[in-house]
């Protein structure tokens, strides 16, 4: 079921922000598609390497720098998914967002969500958008043991 039933792009919906975990293709492009027309405040892309600036994602994603410097964060502290969860819930309390829309890759967006899920607040509205991709059966397999583990993890109270 995991492999045939991955998330699509989300359309017409509007929330407080965007998070966009780095890794995967297409993934930045969509988040500042989705700032440029207006589907949300705010983005943090989260997992940048270290001594990456605005302008250098402004000039490799074509973007006016403008746009980085008013509407888009990025966080250098996540090194995974776990991590990306974290920095992202600790920017949200900041900017006391209620919903926030979590575009990543389509194979990605199931643990992606659980954990941020599990990091945030209650109160706080997630909406996964899923970065279309051709990911290999390996990568599928792979992410489906990994969200399994981690939800179980979680529910016997480990790292939640």
């Amino acid at each position: 079921m995991f492999m045939l039933l991955l998330p699509k792009p989300l359309d017409g919906f509007t929330t407080d922000a965007i998070v966009v975990p780095t890794g995967g293709a297409g993934r930045i492009d969509r988040g500042i598609a989705l700032l440029r027309d207006h589907q949300a405040k705010r983005m943090l892309v989260t997992g940048v390497a270290p001594g990456v600036r605005p302008i250098d994602l402004a000039l490799e994603y074509r973007t006016s720098p403008a746009l980085f410097a008013c509407c888009i964060d990025l966080g250098a502290d996540a090194v995974d998914t776990r991590s990306n969860a974290e920095e992202t819930a600790q920017w949200v309390r900041v900017h006391k967002y209620r919903s926030v829309r979590l575009v990543t890759s389509d194979w990605h967006v199931a643990r992606a969500r659980m954990e941020l899920s599990a990091a945030l607040d209650k109160n706080v509205v997630i909406l996964g958008d899923g970065v279309p991709g051709t990911p290999r059966l390996g990568t599928l397999v792979n992410e489906y043991n990994k969200l399994i583990l981690r939800r179980i993890a979680l529910w016997i109270g480990y790292g939640g």
